[in-house]
């Protein structure tokens, strides 16, 4: 596979906002105080009168965006991964939750991909958090075109949308005639022709390192199968099964802790068929966080390194299932 482009999904989002301002104006924006870090401030550039700076008060924000969907509109609310899903965690359950509010949520700067600012911004559990809300979804796009369709299908799509989204430019996979369905898994990559032994559920910035192991891998003559979880939930059973049957080794790459997690929930859906024989792999492997808080460095991929999110831990953690 020839080395992909880089692009932002910050930005991506933002001009994303922006098409969907001139064609519905019904969409507002409401943002808290990090609207140059988010993107969102390309929407205000454009329709000032449907952006509303609520500082620093995500509280505040979740209860007026459940207010304005209550009301016809359509909200985008915008902030750190960290701050979305954590501080406004009561104001998420009960005021858009629970009676299923038409909101739309951006947990920025997800991850680790904050790297400057250290375990206070950086949101290792932000996903985990949301996914266990009742009728919310989840989706955390590999890369800059696939962002552009979720807030478009997050648009679309009636009910609370929760979305991660990556600070750092992330290499482009997805193709861009590709039609993005919330549920559906995506195949990335298959360098064993249709036999791979292995196959990788990865999601978020993982799809990209995962690509790069499953090429490393090649080399040695391990065949693997890249998918791209780009919805956290619903993570429909038919979907995992699809591609999990017959495989020698299921990883799983998440740049988030294990618990609650992408990992967990696969285990525990292909645990369910264990009387089926064929389904299960010989070997489960969790690519994730351990129960730890990130850290500040000098850059993202020194981060990606220390937690065990590179390219060189997939590979050691394939080759180890296989033996």
């Amino acid at each position: 596979m020839e080395k992909a482009r880089q692009e932002s999904l910050r930005k991506a989002y933002g001009e994303t906002l922006v098409e969907l301002g001139r064609e519905n104006k019904d969409i507002v924006v409401l943002e808290a105080d990090l609207g140059k870090s988010t993107m969102s401030a390309l929407f205000k550039e454009k329709f000032p009168e449907r952006y509303f700076e609520m500082g620093i008060a995500e509280q505040n924000m979740a209860s007026v965006s459940a207010g304005l969907a209550l009301a016809g509109k359509i909200p985008f609310y915008s902030t750190f991964a960290v701050f979305a899903s954590g501080r406004a965690y009561d104001q998420i359950r009960c005021s858009i939750a629970i009676p299923k509010a038409n909101v739309k949520i951006c947990g920025s700067s997800c991850g680790l991909s904050d790297f400057g600012d250290g375990k206070t911004h950086q949101s290792v559990e932000d996903a985990n958090i949301v996914r266990a809300i009742p009728n919310m979804t989840v989706l955390n796009p590999c890369d800059a075109g696939e962002t552009k369709k979720m807030v478009r299908a997050m648009a679309l799509y009636r009910g609370p949308v929760y979305i991660r989204i990556n600070r750092n430019d992330l290499p482009v996979y997805t193709a861009e005639d590709e039609k993005f369905e919330i549920g559906k898994i995506y195949p990335v990559l298959d360098s064993g022709a249709g036999q791979a032994e292995v196959c990788i559920f990865a999601t978020g910035v993982m799809v990209s390192k995962s690509v790069e192991a499953a090429e490393v891998l090649k080399k040695s003559g391990i065949g693997v199968q890249v998918l791209n979880v780009s919805t956290l939930k619903p993570l429909l059973k038919k979907e995992i099964l699809k591609y999990a049957g017959g495989k020698r080794v299921i990883v799983t790459a998440e740049e988030a802790v294990k618990t609650g997690g992408l990992g967990n929930t696969i285990a525990a859906i292909l645990a369910e068929e264990t009387a089926l024989p064929g389904e299960i792999p010989a070997s489960f492997v969790q690519i994730a966080i351990e129960d730890t808080f990130g850290a500040s460095a000098h850059g993202y991929e020194e981060l990606l390194e220390e937690y065990g999110l590179n390219t060189n831990s997939i590979c050691n953690a394939v080759k180890k299932a296989l033996r």
